[in-house]
């Protein structure tokens, strides 16, 4: 019996071919490229740390989504990434914790999770992102989202759209302006957050009832919110939130949900969710935050993390035969070495039987002459 179980991957692992990881590779250096030009600096953590130490560095990560094993040599739990703005937070804590802030870095690299998130069952994703270390202002959120917008927009992403969140939205109105004791606060974020007016009144939570209709497109929803907040204990985020908006109001169409949490676990007072046309899910979130430093200080940060993988599928979806020129044999290897240097990509005829056609190609070398086929 054929023995056919060697051939299969895991669910929700799969590989790139030849088409897609083009694409792929199209997409990561157009937002890097964008990136750098921005003044962030790629750095490249390795794949697999101490589980202690990806597990306590930012609020809000999940050890047990990730891949966890004993280390051989120091016995010790390993874990497998299954995100990388840890890491970076952890080389600008240690290695780079002398360096001018605000410092800007960048990255691009594999994350892998247990199980997927709802019912995408992918576990393995191409995760991009920028972090700004050492600010969590309104300028920096502003250049945050403006450079991620326009690295999307780079990659090939069109239609984009943003939507605008308060993380710590019931923690600012807990604390005076609506008064909520410590055992209802989880309670009435999760029934915000689902969107359940009957169960945000049952858990004490009829004051922030407003909050639900303060959604939508956002000059709109933020006027909502605006009226909504008539003791001012958001006088500070709305008027953020407004900033934010006129800096990348050109480059996306806007929207406000102040209460959504999902996906914003570990971000402060900013979150946003990035969307495009025809691509489905989330392209990219990103906010402030706040990492471990020395002992127990922390240091603001905020930044974005991209997951283009749907993008990447999109493109590839469409994406055009590439120009390739066949060299028979004996041809003339200073004239293809010159017309790969101007852009040609090559395929080198290795015996008698390799055929322009066969091989993929589109054009021919005859002589110093390119030929189509």
């Amino acid at each position: 019996m054929q023995d056919t179980d060697r051939d299969l991957l895991p669910e929700g692992l799969e590989d790139r071919l030849p088409r897609d990881a083009a694409a792929a590779a199209r997409v990561t250096r157009a937002v890097l490229d964008v990136l750098d030009s921005h003044g962030y600096d790629r750095v490249q953590p390795p794949t697999i740390e101490f589980e202690k130490s990806m597990a306590s560095r930012m609020a809000g990560v999940q050890p047990r989504r990730m891949f966890r094993f004993v280390d051989p040599a120091s016995l010790r739990t390993l874990a497998l990434r299954s995100d990388m703005t840890v890491q970076v937070g952890r080389i600008a804590a240690t290695a780079l914790a002398q360096q001018a802030r605000p410092l800007r870095l960048c990255y691009a690299g594999q994350v892998v999770t247990i199980k997927g998130d709802g019912l995408d069952p992918t576990r393995e994703r191409l995760q991009l992102g920028a972090e700004l270390i050492g600010s969590d202002s309104v300028a920096a959120a502003g250049e945050v989202l403006a450079v991620a917008l326009e690295a999307l927009a780079a990659a090939g992403a069109r239609g984009i759209s943003v939507d605008f969140t308060l993380p710590d939205l019931v923690d600012t109105l807990a604390a005076k302006a609506l008064p909520l004791a410590a055992d209802k606060i989880e309670a009435v974020r999760r029934e915000l957050d689902a969107k359940d007016a009957g169960g945000l009144v049952a858990v004490g939570g009829a004051a922030y009832l407003p909050l639900l209709s303060a959604i939508g497109p956002f000059d709109a929803a933020i006027e909502k919110l605006a009226a909504f907040d008539t003791g001012g204990a958001l006088a500070s985020r709305i008027a953020a939130l407004r900033q934010i908006a006129t800096r990348v109001g050109g480059q996306a169409r806007l929207t406000l949900d102040p209460s959504e949490r999902h996906g914003f676990e570990y971000q402060s007072w900013f979150g946003f969710t990035i969307y495009a046309e025809d691509v489905p899910g989330a392209l990219g979130r990103g906010g402030s935050y706040a990492i471990l430093g020395a002992g127990s200080e922390t240091e603001p940060a905020i930044g974005f993390s991209l997951y283009p993988d749907t993008l990447i599928d999109a493109l590839a979806a469409s994406e055009p035969a590439r120009d390739t020129l066949f060299l028979p044999l004996g041809h003339d290897l200073e004239v293809a070495a010159r017309l790969r240097a101007i852009g040609w990509r090559t395929v080198a005829a290795l015996c008698d039987a390799c055929e322009p056609v066969t091989l993929g190609c589109t054009h021919r070398l005859d002589g110093e002459e390119v030929v189509a086929v």
